[in-house]
């Protein structure tokens, strides 16, 4: 089980309330799965034990490297406890009380050991105080837990370990580094085969897979992990998704923009993405600027250009050019009255200097002596790049709402193990917006952006999905989340109501939304039943008062709009991702690579200018129409052409060339027989335009 999310941040005791029934069967199976090991190895000391998405997981430190190859030994001891239908018995403790087991060795174990639980210790220490601490047992295994369970070892149906990796405690690599295995539970043997089955059939269809064998994309060792290339059929892919992102924005009443790759340090400190991002974010530039750059600009802001130029060029040919300045910069750092008298009249201060004062306050000193390292990061995020938009110019209450579009490139820092082919990447190009608006629009724009979500799932065939509203938690205001109560129970009003009013499925998850506001993750399912999180909704009520955002209302008052940051289509990469596994490769036609071939039936060349001819018909429309013009015989012709998954084949023989006509074969469904090539033309051409499934 590949690309499972860590489960370092410890659940609250109201999320474990709303374990589903299958997620409570799953952590079960992991304690299940302790008991088999210490059966066999009773030295093991155990960390962390949670459901995850299609199963569960226990870390534990073991001298035995534990491998595939003891997966058979370990299942039979777990099915004995299955068997021994033990009750999972839930048992209230002080915290001096589990203290006291941790150090016997009696939690995380079948009875206390010699050797302290050390794990279990570090993880009461965590524990919330006034929070209930609590165990739970099942036969001779003790674990700290706070539950929830099914009622018995027996109500566990049908279970199989599927692997074992690596992983640091509570993922940071400064911790003790573990062994991680997997397993999956489902109620009955029938839903664990089915899932099987359909986990077969994701290797078939893995992206990673057909990514290389269809030509789509390619990684490589000299450009660095996580970055993509793409080839020029992948990047048909990446075109075609921006085209009709673009024609649904724009008959939407988006405007689109475009903002550069990196941005200076300020930037992100300003809209709270430094310090709290940071580690996701790629280490920052180091440049080296004009000692006055930072300093003199902010001070002269809110002057004219002209007087700017004059104060600056002024403090260098006072100094004698920057050499001199510098010395003069560490003289005012160690004694700033002194520094400044002997160098500056009483009329120069009262000048430049008092103007630097004005516009800086009690910061005026960073006039001289910023750093003259110049730090930039690249860009993670699009957001504070279109903040910088909005209020580049007045606005008024009948510029709202503004939509502000962009297909931006972003780089996010994703750890080596994290990386993932296509779905975690730290190079992405985002189908972004940021859309400003009152709160009187507020509801008529979430809803309009959910109703665009719906439009994209049935032009893709997306019949299942789900939206996982994600609020904040009232207990970690000012850490997690941006402290600002009222805010938070506004918007998240706001949000659950479009979600009720509109009809759409969703499920509410506490703790989980954005620093700046609520946000919906889009789950949605492939055609084999695989779930993936394809795009992201979000509420900023904060962002935007930071960056000093304001419009005037009808009263001729300030006002700071809404934001909705919105990605129907999240990522090329990680949307393509799940398009390759969705489709397995079959792209309808207006999405294909390779939409059509033309296939002559020999090389002779009135056949091959009628082939030619053909070809440039279709491409004068923008249909991507490619022909092999070898010597192969027909079959080897099809075959290629199969294998590449070309949509729809035009086989060509000298009755289709006296009768203008084509033999048409389409890739999945086989011959369709001969037609005329005029009807042919015109039903590829409308497929396409109709962006037909």
């Amino acid at each position: 089980m590949p690309d499972q999310p860590e489960q370092n941040e410890r659940k609250t005791l109201d999320q474990r309330a709303q374990m589903t029934d299958i997620e409570r069967l799953r952590h079960s199976a992991a304690h299940v799965l302790a008991t088999a090991i210490l059966r066999i190895w009773p030295e093991a000391q155990f960390a962390a034990g949670p459901p995850v998405e299609n199963g569960f997981y226990y870390d534990l430190d073991l001298a035995h490297r534990i491998s595939p190859e003891d997966f058979e030994k370990i299942e039979a001891e777990m099915k004995k406890e299955i068997k021994a239908n033990h009750t999972f018995e839930r048992i209230a403790l002080t915290r001096d009380e589990a203290l006291k087991m941790a150090e016997s060795g009696a939690l995380g174990a079948l009875g206390p050991r010699p050797e302290s639980s050390k794990f279990k210790l570090d993880i009461i220490q965590g524990i919330p105080g006034g929070e209930q601490i609590t165990i739970y047992k099942n036969g001779d295994f003790t674990d700290l837990c706070a539950g929830p369970h099914v009622m018995r070892t027996g109500n566990i149906g049908a279970f199989k370990l599927t692997s074992v990796a690596s992983a640091y405690y509570k993922g940071d690599e400064k911790n003790p580094q573990l062994q991680r295995i997997y397993g999956t539970a489902f109620k009955n043997k029938t839903e664990m085969e089915a899932y099987f089955t359909m986990l077969e059939e994701a290797k078939k269809r893995d992206h990673r897979k057909l990514g290389k064998e269809l030509e789509l994309f390619i990684f490589d060792d000299d450009v660095g992990p996580g970055l993509p290339l793409w080839l020029p059929r992948g990047t048909a892919l990446i075109e075609e998704l921006e085209k009709l992102a673009k024609e649904t924005e724009f008959a939407a009443g988006y405007d689109r923009v475009r903002t550069p790759h990196l941005a200076r340090e300020n930037m992100y400190l300003t809209s709270g993405h430094l310090p709290y991002y940071a580690e996701s974010m790629f280490p920052p530039m180091e440049l080296q600027e004009d000692p006055l750059h930072h300093g003199a600009d902010k001070a002269v802001a809110k002057h004219d250009t002209e007087l700017a130029a004059r104060d600056k060029q002024m403090l260098i040919e006072r100094f004698g050019g920057l050499p001199g300045l510098m010395e003069f910069t560490a003289e005012l750092s160690d004694n700033p009255e002194s520094a400044l008298s002997r160098h500056f009249s009483k009329d120069e201060l009262g000048d430049f200097v008092a103007r630097a004062l004005r516009s800086l306050g009690d910061q005026w000193e960073r006039l001289f002596w910023e750093p003259t390292k110049d730090r930039y990061y690249l860009k993670a995020m699009n957001c504070p790049h279109h903040h910088k938009l909005f209020g580049a110019v007045p606005r008024s209450y009948r510029d709202l709402p503004l939509r502000l579009a962009e297909y931006g490139t972003c780089y996010r820092y994703e750890q080596s193990g994290e990386l993932f082919g296509l779905m975690r990447v730290r190079s992405m190009q985002m189908n972004d917006a940021h859309i400003y608006c009152t709160e009187e629009q507020f509801e008529a724009e979430f809803n309009a952006v959910n109703e665009m979500y719906l439009k994209y799932f049935k032009i893709f065939g997306i019949d299942k999905y789900l939206m996982r509203f994600s609020t904040h938690d009232p207990a970690k205001l000012g850490q997690k989340f941006v402290d600002q109560s009222d805010l938070w129970l506004k918007t998240e009003t706001m949000v659950r109501g479009v979600l009720q009013r509109s009809g759409i499925n969703y499920v509410e998850v506490p703790n989980e939304a954005a620093f700046y506001g609520p946000k919906i993750d889009v789950q949605v399912w492939s055609a084999i039943g695989r779930e993936f999180t394809i795009a992201t909704n979000q509420v900023d009520f904060a962002v935007p008062k930071r960056f000093g955002l304001t419009y005037k209302t009808r009263e001729n008052t300030e006002a700071t709009p809404l934001c909705i940051h919105r990605a129907p289509l999240g990522t090329h990469e990680r949307f393509i991702g799940f398009l390759i596994e969705h489709y397995a490769g079959n792209f309808p036609l207006w999405l294909a690579p390779e939409q059509v071939r033309v296939l002559p039936i020999g090389d002779e060349p009135p056949l091959l200018d009628y082939a030619y001819a053909i070809q440039k018909e279709l491409r004068e429309h923008g249909v991507r129409a490619e022909i092999d013009p070898t010597n192969d015989n027909i079959k080897g012709k099809v075959l290629k052409a199969e294998q590449m998954k070309v949509h729809t084949m035009l086989v060509l023989g000298n009755r289709d060339l006296e009768a203008n006509a084509v033999s048409v074969r389409v890739h999945g469904k086989g011959n369709l027989g001969a037609k005329p090539r005029a009807e042919v033309v015109a039903d590829i051409l409308q497929s396409i335009k109709d962006r037909r499934a």
